[in-house]
C-alpha cells in the first residue's frame, strides 16, 4: 500500500511539473527542453559560475526572463541558482532581465559605493 502511495505521488509530481513547465514555455518562450537539457549546467547551485554554451543561449532565443520569474518558488530554489540563472541570461544578452525580485527570489542588497 505504502508503495502505492509512492508511486501515486511521484506520478502527480511529475504531471505537475510538465504541466508547470508546458504552460511557461507557452507563455514565456524559448525551447524548454532545450533550455532545461543544455542550460541545467549552468544554473544549478552546486558548481562553479560558467558561461553558458552557445546551446544554451540558442534555446534561450526569444525567453522573456520576467515571464519565468513567475514559476520561481522556494522548491526550485533549492537545486537553481537564481544569481546564476540571471548572469546567463545576461551573457546570452536576452532582454528586459530583472534587477528586483523574480518570483520566491529577492536579490541581495548592493552596498553603497564609496
Amino acid at each position: 500500500m505504502a508503495t502505492r502511495y509512492l508511486h501515486f505521488t511521484t506520478l502527480v509530481l511529475a504531471v505537475s511539473i510538465l504541466v508547470v513547465g508546458i504552460s511557461g514555455q507557452f507563455e514565456c518562450g524559448g525551447d524548454l527542453n532545450g533550455i532545461v537539457y543544455h542550460c541545467k549546467p549552468f544554473v544549478l547551485k552546486d558548481g562553479p559560475t560558467l558561461p553558458p554554451s552557445d546551446l544554451c543561449c540558442n534555446a534561450l532565443n526569444g525567453v522573456d526572463v520576467s515571464c519565468y520569474c513567475q514559476y520561481v518558488t522556494p522548491r526550485l530554489m533549492q537545486n537553481i541558482s537564481i544569481d546564476k540563472a540571471l548572469n546567463v541570461a545576461r551573457n546570452c544578452e536576452l532582454q528586459d532581465i530583472p534587477t528586483g525580485k523574480c518570483g520566491s527570489y529577492n536579490p541581495p542588497p548592493t552596498s553603497p559605493k564609496a
